[in-house]
């Protein structure tokens, strides 16, 4: 500032002199203070991304330690159901005995069925089997299922079916319903080892905005079947959890962790919800809403009678290809059975070399799976450049990719999903023969 005398010139200067030094020192070590800081956020934050990886990883493991070890739990059940029943089969055919033979054939069966029927399950539950959807009335269904349901929870349980009278109609997959049932049936079963009760009831349900938010669903009329215990029931810290897959209450290896979980998949699917009560030492309520249906029931396949057809001419060439002996052995004594000649090969390789050397085949029966780099479609688009009105019937453990990639587009094809059974293939083989030229 300037200072000036009395004739107005300037006669000094004033000013303040400031040490910042300190300032500056404080600053640059705030700034390598921050810098410090943004490193180690960056470190912790990569530490816990990596914990967290570690700890999914861990997760992972533990699911797929839980699912083999139920899979092979289940699986193990029923093959041994199938081996001990073709066991006292062998005894007895070598003992010379005749009686009561077909009840282990039955046995057999019925287990090989609940093997095939877990092996569906799984598909749907990852999306690779298509759900069947139809009219359903689930009084029907429940009332049709009394007696399988009694045998499999056993004495020591009491049955009980509250079914409402007017039940609507519903749209969903039968067997999966089926199925659905079956396992909550299991599950109250082993909520009580020492007996106890088992009701499975119906209703008719209006759910209000409100209410059907609640189930994650809109607005709308269902169909309400429920299947109550008065078992172990389920902690309440647990039962979040019980619709994650692979969770499960029960001991390690008695169970997949994937019945609940396939509960509420095959639920949302069909377009409705689940719902879980449960109470410890009181027991436990499963509720399925399932949309209503507002057309008519159409008559059920299983339940029609059986379609007459011509029989297909005689004496056809067929060749099936599949890399598993058994099963293409147990083709050709079908369709030999039947009356045609077959030829059979393990991979599309041997098969190209076979239509190479022989007359041609009226029938191309191919797994589409096949070893040796050439899969069934690759054989079978080769096999009609030779015969370009070859019919084929395509086989498959792989249900929903094999319908998207060999959906058939003609008469001349088909498509059978295993497991199947002797009846459905000699139908699908008669079919495609009816149109094949003589």
């Amino acid at each position: 500032m300037n200072v000036r005398d009395q004739a107005g010139r300037p006669s000094y200067l004033v000013g303040a002199c400031i040490d910042v030094t300190e300032h500056k020192r404080t600053e640059l070590a705030l700034q390598r203070l921050n810098d410090t800081l943004e490193s180690r956020v960056d470190e912790a934050i990569a530490a816990r991304a990596a914990a967290e990886s570690a700890l999914h990883q861990a997760q992972k493991m533990e699911a797929v330690g839980q699912l083999t070890s139920g899979l092979a739990h289940d699986f193990n059940n029923l093959l041994g159901g199938i081996v001990g029943s073709l066991g006292l089969l062998e005894r007895r055919l070598d003992q010379g005995r005749h009686d009561d033979l077909r009840r282990h054939l039955v046995n057999a069966q019925s287990s090989a069925d609940r093997a095939a029927a877990l092996t569906h399950r799984l598909l749907a539950f990852s999306r690779r089997q298509p759900l069947q959807m139809r009219p359903t009335d689930g009084n029907a269904l429940v009332s049709s299922m009394r007696d399988l349901l009694q045998r499999t929870i056993g004495p020591l349980v009491a049955f009980e079916l509250m079914l409402a009278d007017d039940l609507w109609l519903t749209r969903c997959d039968a067997n999966q319903l089926e199925n659905v049932l079956l396992n909550l049936a299991l599950n109250a079963r082993d909520a009580m080892p020492n007996g106890g009760r088992l009701r499975i009831s119906t209703a008719n349900r209006e759910l209000d905005d409100a209410a059907a938010a609640r189930l994650g669903m809109s607005a709308g009329s269902y169909v309400l079947l429920c299947v109550e215990d008065n078992g172990s029931g389920i902690a309440p810290e647990k039962l979040p959890y019980v619709f994650d897959p692979f969770f499960t209450t029960k001991p390690l290896g008695a169970g997949t962790g994937l019945g609940l979980s396939m509960v509420y998949g095959f639920a949302r699917q069909s377009g409705g919800s689940v719902q879980i009560d449960s109470t410890p030492d009181q027991g436990t309520s499963v509720c399925l809403y399932l949309p209503r249906y507002r057309g008519a029931l159409l008559e059920q396949p299983e339940q029609a009678a059986p379609r007459q057809r011509p029989n297909a001419p005689a004496g056809r060439r067929v060749l099936v290809v599949d890399d598993e002996d058994n099963i293409r052995t147990l083709v050709c004594e079908v369709l030999e059975e039947m009356g045609h000649r077959t030829l059979q090969a393990a991979n599309g390789v041997t098969a190209l070399d076979l239509l190479a050397k022989t007359d041609p085949i009226d029938l191309l029966i191919t797994d589409i799976g096949l070893p040796g780099g050439m899969n069934g479609h690759q054989f079978a688009e080769r096999a009609r450049l030779q015969l370009p009105d070859l019919k084929v019937l395509m086989i498959t453990g792989y249900a929903e990719e094999a319908l998207i990639a060999a959906r058939p587009s003609t008469q001349a094809e088909d498509l059978l999903g295993k497991p199947f059974t002797l009846d459905v293939l000699q139908e699908r083989v008669q079919t495609l023969l009816e149109s094949a030229p003589a």
